[in-house]
């Protein structure tokens, strides 16, 4: 099997150009929505579940009557309606965590996809490329690291930071064979943001925001705030040039952040996968880990702030995203990644002669581990890790244990949401649905949203 990848750089479009990506980038967004609030109407009258097929009918008549969605590339709408259907495709897998697809609002984030056939690379130097985007022309884009493959796609999308353009690689690189080396366990914290069972150091994330950085986010997060409640008394909720300036603000410092955060990620997920025969971690519930400690008027919460605190840095150390990767890059690289139960893991002695499980043995989850029962010293998250690494090498990775709620993979015989897209099973005295004309749906859809 084949390795696809993508390969994702900085784009620095002229000024022209950006306020054309910008006019796409919303002109995608609103055919987004148009095209959902589409797909519901016409399944809640007719009971017809629309795809991508019939809606490209549609997208081209009204091509040649709005003149603002002419602008956007064929081939970019086209790729909106496509991504739609996968968005439904997830939603009813049941081994899929999709939920159902969403409206996007005017702040999300601006993105344009487009096929690889409609795109041109070309290398203008050893650090900078440029591509042509139709109805634009030549982009640059500075050239980090090779392409190392045949182009699929790209996507052009913009952040805090500015514009970047991914791109879909087929790289024909074939997973590694298999590993002869030793498996470890990984223990994912907050004080020390991975301890691997065969090293005496934790690796800790370094501070994503600089002091200086915290409190200019603190101060342009309180000046937002102010300019939002000016908005909603003075200026009827619409937003003033100041105030979008500054949430463009905010929102760099934020991507910023993000950015250095998934370059720790990648950095440590790239070098457990590489140099470890097998990797186990813990098979943690991130959503019911950072649940917030609000009660209510009988029982209020309780550490309400810390507990908000708590849950910021779980989150900031991204347990599930570094997961994620470890499934993908451990297949490539020739590893395993054994996913083990979490319970007790941090109340049991790592001594292989003991393994004993008591509460005593870590009090006030303290960083210090020591065993009631036979003595054994250690640090508390090299413990945990050692214990993670025995229920990997004894289990082979096993979640039977798990703590979740449900199964992984749902009942087909759940109940689904009211407009879902599927076909409903005819009873006794209804009448199939029939076809029903485009022009009719068009107009049933303008009806609707105006």
């Amino acid at each position: 099997m084949k390795a696809d990848t993508g390969r994702k750089y900085r784009l620095y479009p002229t000024h022209g150009q950006e306020d054309v990506l910008t006019k796409w980038g919303h002109t995608a967004r609103a055919l987004w929505n148009l095209a959902l609030e589409q797909r519901q109407h016409v399944y809640k009258q007719r009971g017809v579940t629309l795809r991508a097929v019939e809606q490209c009918l549609h997208l081209t008549a009204a091509r040649a009557e709005i003149d603002w969605l002419a602008e956007l590339p064929a081939a970019a709408g086209q790729q909106v309606l496509h991504h739609l259907d996968r968005a439904f495709d997830n939603f009813f897998n049941p081994s899929h965590p999709a939920r159902y697809p969403q409206f996007k609002k005017r702040g999300h984030r601006l993105t344009v996809s487009l096929p690889g056939q409609n795109l041109t690379v070309r290398k203008l130097s050893r650090h900078w490329a440029e591509v042509r985007l139709p109805k634009i022309g030549w982009v640059r884009f500075r050239l980090s690291r090779a392409l190392g493959g045949t182009l699929r796609n790209a996507t052009v999308s913009k952040d805090g930071t500015g514009w970047h353009v991914s791109f879909g690689m087929a790289t024909g690189i074939k997973p590694m064979p298999r590993l002869d080396k030793p498996g470890c366990g990984v223990d994912f914290g907050v004080a020390a943001s991975a301890f691997v069972s065969t090293e005496d150091q934790p690796r800790r994330m370094p501070q994503t925001l600089t002091k200086a950085e915290k409190a200019r986010l603190k101060h342009l997060e309180q000046k937002k705030a102010r300019q939002l409640t000016y908005a909603k008394k003075h200026q009827g909720r619409r937003y003033s040039n100041r105030l979008r300036r500054t949430i463009e603000q905010i929102a760099k410092i934020k991507s910023r952040q993000a950015n250095r955060r998934r370059d720790f990620t990648h950095k440590l997920t790239t070098d457990l996968a590489k140099n470890h025969g097998y990797v186990g971690i813990e098979d943690l519930r991130v959503k019911n880990m950072t649940k917030s400690a609000n009660g209510n008027v009988e029982r209020p919460g309780i550490n309400v702030k810390a507990k908000a605190a708590l849950n910021q840095s779980i989150l900031d150390n991204c347990p599930g995203e570094r997961r994620r990767q470890l499934e993908y890059k451990c297949k490539l690289h020739g590893s395993e990644l054994r996913v083990v139960p979490a319970f007790h893991s941090s109340n049991t002695c790592g001594n292989p002669n003991c393994g004993k499980v008591d509460p005593e043995s870590r009090p006030g989850c303290g960083r210090l581990f020591v065993c009631v029962h036979c003595g054994h010293e250690d640090d508390a998250d090299h413990n945990a890790a050692v214990e993670i690494h025995a229920r990997a090498r004894r289990t082979g990775g096993s979640v039977t244990n798990s703590t979740r709620r449900r199964p992984t993979v749902p009942s087909p015989g759940q109940p689904r949401r009211r407009l879902r897209e599927a076909q409903p099973a005819l009873r006794g005295g209804q009448r199939e649905s029939r076809p029903v004309n485009g022009s009719e749906i068009v107009n049933a859809t303008c009806r609707t949203t105006n």
